[in-house]
């Protein structure tokens, strides 16, 4: 009887926050692009993903951390292998205000896709290149104010499969106009996710390979910065992937 009313305390708890996370987003408007970011919403992005992660029952294991830079913001950049990459990716290192560039669906999704525009996230037209170049334009400008860090995936799209996608080198101009650091990532293990909760949990690992300084790659060629960008997550990834093997 007892457990029955804490269920219920929780159910309606649980309603309460929905109902909150709903109103919240109607304040925003869907067709303005912000740049200015909202402490408050990014409280609700945070806490959100947090209680996601752990119906889910996903653990993220990091490293490399102590590489990235304390006092900027900076271009993180990785591999694209499920739709949780990002999720996971904000939720490990949410002390960086990472505003994703991401393809516009995202932004209809209800709730969430209103919430991410007052965290400064942008749609950008992977099929119209001249509006793509507006995007990131307005990215590096973020980026430059130190209003956020900037989130990209260089493949443009996730991979299904698993193996790197070629990249769009465009986007590390993001970094260049911003004269800013390019911190890569790689992630694994997202790709497991669907398969295994709520019933398994399922172990992400987001690894730092490097920072790149700012003044290093303002002069590079965008062709030469993804080619040291791919090797990397190329290496990692691969890396990765036999040990989860190993451990199946």
């Amino acid at each position: 009887m007892i457990l029955l009313y804490i269920l219920e305390i929780l159910l309606g708890l649980f309603l309460l926050y929905v109902l909150f996370l709903g109103v919240c987003s109607l304040l925003v408007n869907p067709e303005r692009e912000y740049a200015k970011n909202s402490n408050f919403y990014r409280f609700l992005l945070d806490s959100a993903t947090a209680a996601a992660m752990k119906l889910l029952r996903i653990r993220v294991h990091t490293n490399g951390m102590e590489m990235l830079p304390e006092d900027t913001k900076v271009l993180f950049v990785s591999n694209h292998r499920s739709n949780f990459d990002p999720i996971v990716t904000w939720y490990a290192l949410k002390e960086r205000k990472i505003a994703f560039v991401s393809k516009p669906s995202n932004f209809k999704i209800p709730f969430f896709g209103r919430i991410i525009r007052k965290c400064c996230f942008l749609p950008i037209d992977r099929e119209n290149p001249r509006k793509a170049i507006v995007t990131i334009n307005k990215a590096a400008k973020l980026l430059q104010k130190q209003e956020v860090s900037i989130g990209i995936y260089p493949e443009g799209t996730r991979s299904k499969t698993g193996q790197l996608l070629p990249f769009h080198n465009g986007v590390f101009k993001i970094a260049q106009k911003a004269e800013s650091p390019i911190a890569v990532l790689s992630i694994t293990g997202t790709e497991k996710i669907s398969g295994r909760t709520p019933f398994q949990p399922t172990d992400v690992y987001l690894d730092v390979l490097e920072v790149f300084p700012g003044e290093n790659i303002k002069e590079s060629k965008t062709e030469t910065i993804g080619m040291m960008v791919r090797h990397l997550i190329l290496t990692n990834t691969e890396k990765r992937d036999v040990i989860w093997q190993k451990d199946m």
